[in-house]
C-alpha cells in the first residue's frame, strides 16, 4: 500500500521530517518497506528558469536555426541556438540552463551542456512543452506572460509538487489503515500519547445531503443482508466528464494510480482518502430502475470491464438490475454492459459495505485482485458509506458540474454496532509485560477515538467500527501497545526460558546427518512444491486431495507421490545439458482417507546419467540399480540401520524394483523407473529411484554417533562357495541363511558372481558365487573351526534351498 507524505501532512498539519515519520509509522505496525520520491513533473523542472529573449538573429551556417541572446536573471546574457519557428526577440521563454536535465515523455534523460551548433556557441536550450514533460506538444517553444521576471524557477510557475511516498507492508488485520485518513488517525494517536502533540485531523470537505431509504426513481432490494449489511447510493445527473484538476491527478499519480477522467479519478481519490470503494453505474443502463443485490445461478455468464467472460459461482454476490441481469460483481469488479463511458451524463453511485469473506472468496476465485476487493476483504467500515457519498457529491458538483438528484439512498436494516470489550488490568499487565497506569490506558483509548469507562479492576472499551479485527481483549492489548510504542516497554530484570525435553535423536538432527551423508556421496538436495498437476496422472484416483488453486489453476492436487515434480526437475536440468544427476528430496505426499487426510514423510533419491565425471584416469560408467542400492545402504547404515533386507517387488511405476526391509518393517522401495513414466515428462534416459518412508526411518533410527574400534590383530580367513540353486532362489534368501548360521565371527558376506548355463548346471538352474570372511576379536581362527562353520552353512543351504556345491 502506498501512502503520501504530503497527503498525511495536509490532513494533520504536522512538522515531522520524512525519515522520522518513517520510523513512527513502522513502530505503529505500518512497516515502511521503501520510500520513493515523487514529482508531478519528472525532474521537478530543476535548473529550468524563465528567460527574456534579448536578440534573435539568423544563424550564418543554417537556414532553419537562429542565434538568440537570453537574460536568465543573473546579470548576464547567454547565446542559445534555437530551431523553433516561433522564437522572437522580446519573448519570455523557459530556458534549460547548462547542467540541467530534461526528460522526454518516455522518461529518457538528456543533460544540457555547452555546445557548438554549426560552429556557433550555445549555452542552454529554449524549451517546448514536450521537452519539459508538460505535454506531448512540439508545435514550438513555450511563450510565457511578460510579467514573469527573468530567473523565476519554472517549478514555481507550474507549481511542481514534490512528495515522498511510503510503501507500507500492510498486514491483513489492519482494516483501519487501508487509506490516508486511517493512517492519519493512527499517527494522531501516537503523537498524542508519545510526544504530547495535540493535532486535529482536517477532515475533507463534503456536501450535506438528506438521507432516505428509497429514491423516487431507483428502488433497492437486498436479498441477503448478511452478505451485504449496508447499501447506499446516490443519483447524480448532468455530469460533464473530462480531465481531472491537477491536484487530483498529482494525488493519484503519486500513489501509482493512473488518471483516467474526473469521474473515475474522484472515486479512486475517495478510496485512498477514506477507504470506501465507490462504483458508478450508467443510470440509463439500469433496467427497470431497480438495483437488486443477490446471488445468481451457478455458471451464469458475465462479462466484466476487462472484456473477459466469466462463469459465476453460486456464492458470488452480484449487483443486478430490476430484470436480474448482472451489472457488477459486488465489491470486486464492474460489468462491461453497465459501465460509465465518455458519453455518460447520469450515474447511480454505489457506496456499500460487504461481508469480508464473500469478497475474499470471489476475488481469489476469479483472480480479480482489485483495490476495492483488497479493502473489502480486510473488513471495510460500515459507518462511512454515506459520508463517502457526500464527499463524492461535493467533488462531483465542484469538478464535474454535476447535479445531485434527490436524497442519499441508505438501506441499512441491521446496524453494525460498535464492539464492546472488557479489559482487565491484570490481563493487560500479564500480556503486555508492563503495569500500565489507569490514566495511560484511558488516554491511549481516547486517542484512538475509543469510548472507555472504568469498571471493577478493568475497563469497558467501545471499539469503533473501522477496526474490524479488534474483537477480543488480546486485540485491544495489541492496539494499546502499538500506540504506546513497543520500544517504550522497559526490559525486565529477569529472563525466563522454558526447557523442553525431547527424545534423542530428534528429527531435525537425523535429517541433518542424512543430508550431510548424501552430500558426501555427491547428491544435491532439491525442494519441489507440495502441489501437483492431475494431468501428470493418466488415471484419476479417488484418494487424491484436490486444491481450489485460483492463482495457479493447473496445480490442482496435493502431490500423491514424489515422482512427478522430481521428474520435472530432472527434465529442467537435462534441458540445460546437465545429464548426470544425483538428487535427493525430503517431502510429503498426501491422500484422503474417508473423511480425513493423511500425509506421509518421504526421503527420495534419484540417480540418472553417468555415475562419475568423464576423466582420462578412469572410464565413465552409466549409473544403474546397484549404484543407487549401494548409496541407499550406505545412508541407512550411517543412520544405524544395518542388516537390511532387499526383496523383489512388483510395482507398475518401476520396470524392476525391490522392497527395503529393516527388522519387521518396510522402509521403502528401490528400482528403475518405468520408461513410459519418464517419457511422459520428456525424460529419455534411465532414472533410478529410492523412495524411503521417513517416518519409519526416524522411528527406528538408533543413536548414530560415530564410534571407532581398533582393527583386530588376528588374521581374517576367506572361503568361497559356488552354489547351484533353482532359478527362483534369490540371493537375499541365501544371505539370510548365511547370517543365521555363522554368528558374530562372520566379518563380511559378498556375492561376486552369478552364472547360468543349462548345459553345465542343468535345466532351470543357476549358480551364485559368494565369499565369506571370518575373523575373531580375541584369537586366531583354526582351519578346523572355519571348516566346521562352512559345512554348517552348506548343510543349511542344502536343506532349506536345495543348494549344492559346484
Amino acid at each position: 500500500m502506498n501512502i503520501s507524505y504530503n497527503w498525511l501532512k495536509e490532513l494533520l498539519g504536522f512538522e515531522i521530517a520524512v525519515e522520522e515519520l518513517e520510523q513512527i509509522l513502522t513502530s505503529l505496525g505500518l512497516e515502511v518497506e521503501g520510500m520513493e520520491p515523487y514529482e508531478s513533473i519528472r525532474g521537478g523542472l530543476d535548473g529550468i528558469v524563465a528567460g527574456k529573449v534579448l536578440t534573435c538573429d539568423k544563424h550564418p551556417n543554417a537556414d532553419k536555426l537562429v542565434i538568440t541572446t537570453v537574460d536568465i536573471g543573473d546579470g548576464e546574457s547567454y547565446p542559445i541556438v534555437c530551431g523553433a519557428p516561433n522564437v522572437a526577440a522580446g519573448q519570455t521563454v523557459l530556458v534549460a540552463t547548462v547542467g540541467s536535465t530534461l526528460y522526454s515523455p518516455e522518461g529518457e534523460a538528456r543533460k544540457i551542456k555547452k555546445a557548438k551548433i554549426r560552429g556557433m556557441e550555445s549555452q542552454g536550450m529554449i524549451c517546448a512543452e514536450d521537452e519539459l514533460g508538460l505535454s506531448e506538444s512540439h508545435d514550438g517553444i513555450m511563450v510565457l506572460e511578460d510579467s514573469l521576471t527573468a530567473g523565476t524557477p519554472a517549478a514555481e510557475v507550474f507549481k511542481v509538487e514534490k512528495d515522498v511516498v511510503y510503501e507500507i507492508g500492510l498486514t491483513p488485520n489492519r482494516s483501519d489503515a487501508t487509506h490516508h485518513l486511517g493512517v492519519a488517525r493512527d499517527l494522531k494517536a501516537a503523537l498524542k500519547v508519545r510526544f504530547e502533540r495535540d493535532l486535529e485531523i482536517q477532515l475533507p470537505e463534503k456536501a450535506v445531503l438528506p438521507i432516505a431509504e428509497t429514491h423516487p426513481s431507483i428502488e433497492v432490494e437486498i436479498a441477503d443482508s448478511k452478505a451485504c449489511p449496508r447499501y447506499s447510493g446516490l443519483v447524480v445527473r448532468n455530469i460533464q466528464i473530462g480531465p481531472s484538476p491537477d491536484w487530483i491527478k498529482s494525488r493519484l499519480e503519486s500513489l501509482d494510480v493512473r488518471s483516467i477522467n474526473n469521474l473515475v479519478d474522484i472515486t479512486n481519490l475517495i478510496l485512498h482518502e477514506m477507504g470506501q470503494p465507490l462504483h458508478a453505474f450508467d443510470l440509463d443502463k439500469i433496467g427497470s430502475d431497480k438495483i437488486v443485490v443477490d446471488f445468481l445461478r451457478e455458471g451464469t455468464s458475465f462479462t466484466t470491464l476487462d472484456e473477459v467472460e466469466r462463469k459465476l459461482r453460486a456464492d458470488d454476490l452480484m449487483i443486478c438490475n430490476g430484470n436480474r441481469e448482472p451489472m457488477c460483481i459486488g465489491g470486486v469488479f464492474g460489468g462491461l454492459g453497465s459501465g460509465v463511458t465518455e458519453s455518460t451524463t447520469d450515474i447511480f453511485l454505489e457506496s456499500a459495505h460487504f461481508e469480508a469473506g464473500h469478497i475474499r472468496r470471489t476475488s481469489t476465485w476469479h483472480q480479480l485482485r482489485t483495490d476495492a476487493a483488497k479493502v473489502f476483504e480486510k473488513g471495510s467500515d460500515p459507518s462511512i458509506t454515506v459520508d463517502a457519498l457526500q464527499r463524492a457529491a461535493f467533488l462531483l458538483t465542484t469538478y464535474c458540474a454535476a447535479e445531485i438528484d434527490g436524497p442519499v439512498i441508505d438501506y441499512y436494516p441491521k446496524v453494525v454496532g460498535e464492539q464492546e470489550i472488557l479489559l482487565i488490568d491484570e490481563y493487560l499487565a500479564r500480556l503486555s509485560g508492563y503495569p500500565f497506569a489507569p490514566e495511560t490506558v484511558a488516554g491511549i483509548c481516547k486517542a484512538m477515538d475509543m469510548k472507555v469507562a472504568r469498571v471493577n479492576g478493568g475497563w469497558k472499551v467501545t471499539v469503533p467500527t473501522d477496526k474490524a479485527d479488534v474483537t477480543r481483549p488480546a486485540d485491544l492489548v495489541e492496539e494499546i501497545l502499538r500506540i504506546f510504542g513497543y520500544d517504550n516497554i522497559p526490559m525486565g530484570d529477569k529472563l525466563g526460558v522454558t526447557l523442553i525435553a525431547s527424545h534423542y535423536p530428534e528429527n531435525y538432527h537425523i535429517k541433518e546427518v542424512a543430508s550431510t551423508s548424501l552430500n558426501g556421496m555427491g547428491f544435491s538436495q532439491m525442494m519441489n512444491l507440495s502441489l501437483d498437476q492431475s494431468e501428470h496422472y493418466p488415471d484419476k484416483q479417488n484418494n487424491w486431495v484436490g486444491v481450489n488453486n485460483t492463482s495457479n489453476s493447473h496445480l490442482d492436487i496435493m502431490r500423491p507421490d514424489m515422482l512427478s515434480n522430481a521428474l520435472e526437475a530432472i527434465r529442467f536440468n537435462l534441458n540445460r545439458q546437465e545429464h548426470s544427476l544425483k538428487l535427493f528430496e525430503f517431502g510429503y505426499t498426501y491422500r484422503s482417507v474417508q473423511h480425513d487426510f493423511e500425509e506421509d514423510a518421504h526421503l527420495t533419491l534419484f540417480l540418472t546419467g553417468d555415475l562419475r565425471p568423464e576423466s582420462w584416469l578412469v572410464n565413465t560408467k552409466e549409473a544403474d540399480y546397484h549404484d543407487l542400492k549401494g548409496a541407499t545402504e550406505a545412508l541407512l547404515m550411517r543412520l544405524g540401520m544395518d542388516h537390511l533386507v532387499f526383496e523383489s517387488l512388483s510395482d507398475n511405476n518401476y520396470e524392476y524394483a525391490s522392497s527395503i526391509g529393516y527388522t519387521d518393517k518396510v522402509i521403502g522401495k528401490l528400482g528403475k523407473l518405468n520408461h513410459s513414466i519418464c517419457k511422459r515428462f520428456d525424460v529419455e534416459q534411465d532414472v533410478f529411484v529410492a523412495d524411503l518412508n521417513w517416518d519409519v526411518i526416524t522411528a527406528h533410527c538408533k543413536r548414530f554417533d560415530i564410534k571407532y574400534k581398533p582393527i583386530t590383530r588376528f588374521p581374517r580367513v576367506r572361503r568361497d562357495l559356488a552354489l547351484v540353486v533353482e532359478r527362483s532362489v534369490t540371493y537375499e534368501a541365501i544371505r539370510k541363511i548365511v547370517l543365521q548360521s555363522t554368528g558374530k565371527i562372520l566379518a563380511s558376506l559378498n556375492l561376486f558372481d552369478q552364472y547360468q548355463n543349462e548345459d553345465q548346471l542343468g535345466k532351470g538352474k543357476k549358480s551364485y558365487a559368494i565369499s565369506l570372511v571370518f575373523e575373531a576379536k580375541d584369537q586366531t581362527l583354526t582351519d578346523k573351526e572355519i571348516d566346521r562353520m562352512t559345512d554348517r552353512v552348506v548343510r543349511k543351504l542344502g536343506t532349506e534351498l536345495g543348494a549344492i556345491l559346484r
